[in-house]
């Protein structure tokens, strides 16, 4: 059976409370196996019989909206994808300064060549963003709150939803549920 990464959009953030242990029941009972969380921020590994991962994303979100009593987007990559775009964020020479954060932000859609133009031309500021694979490589040089790049207007520039996690904790997934 197919193994899934699964990131989860807004949760444990804005009142949106889950505590991951009654997730990953909640995933259990609704035919998920081996699922496993990694910190409070929504990051799953999980096990299931469905091969796509649209059809992947949507039983997450109807299981966990029916749950939570709201709204859950879900982004699902494979172990093998996941892999990928960490390799590839590695190797992308830093876009500012070697002290600015990184972040991945992981794409629901498509990320449009319209829409990754309007990303990458934030060129004189303390921020900046590329395109890795379909998934979106953000750099930050100041505090992530009052980036002008991320969140909302992230999104509307993109043109689909995302949710982005810090590269040391892409780093950490990579470590604890690496396949290589």
């Amino acid at each position: 059976m197919p193994r899934h990464f699964a990131f989860l959009r807004a949760v444990n953030v804005g009142g949106r409370y889950v505590k991951m242990a009654e997730l990953r029941s909640c995933l259990e009972t609704a035919g998920f196996t081996d699922v496993e969380t990694h910190i409070q921020t929504g990051n799953v590994a999980l096990t299931s019989t469905m091969r796509s991962q649209g059809k992947v994303e949507a039983a997450i979100e109807e299981c966990l909206g029916e749950w939570a009593g709201f709204e859950i987007p879900t982004m699902v990559r494979s172990p093998d994808e996941f892999a990928d775009l960490v390799a590839a964020v590695e190797s992308t020479p830093p876009l500012l300064s070697p002290t600015a954060r990184r972040y991945v932000a992981f794409a629901k859609g498509t990320v449009s060549k319209d829409a990754e133009a309007a990303l990458t031309a934030y060129r004189d500021t303390s921020e900046r963003s590329c395109l890795v694979g379909r998934d979106v490589l953000l750099e930050i040089d100041l505090d992530f709150n009052v980036s002008k790049l991320a969140g909302a207007r992230l999104e509307r520039l993109a043109g689909t939803p995302l949710t982005a996690r810090d590269l040391k904790v892409v780093r950490a997934i990579d470590e604890k549920w690496s396949t290589r």
